[in-house]
């Protein structure tokens, strides 16, 4: 339900806006990775791309680029989680071996929280 009013609410507008500027900045500019050399569109030859292209393209880099930022930034704590995750595997598998020797029965869903609550 929160996926559906966030697409509604705030990607629909954006998108709205990224069509208004790409029919706003259809005039072509030319690209030039060179900053020393100075620009005159009418001198340098080649071909020109329309300004929103160029937009956009940076938009994208933009997005990935803080997208490897974040995953690398995040890698400490998908490890520790990793680890923490097979520790807890690791512990149940322990407590089934443990309960089949004593002869329990097989436990249901919410023993484990049980067992840490002191329930039983």
């Amino acid at each position: 339900m929160v996926n559906k009013i966030v697409g509604w609410v705030v990607l629909v507008p954006f998108c709205l806006g990224l069509i208004i500027i790409a029919l706003a900045n259809r005039h072509f500019v030319v690209v030039n990775f060179n900053p020393f050399v100075t620009v005159d569109a009418t001198v340098m030859p080649g071909f020109g791309i329309p300004l929103f292209v160029v937009l956009y393209v940076m938009l994208l880099v933009g997005v990935l680029l803080g997208g490897t930022a974040t995953w690398f930034a995040q890698g400490r704590h998908r490890r520790r989680e990793k680890h923490w995750r097979r520790e807890a595997y690791a512990l149940n598998a322990e407590l089934e071996g443990l309960r089949r020797k004593q002869g329990q029965a097989t436990p249901g869903p919410n023993t484990e929280v049980d067992d840490l609550l002191e329930l039983r």
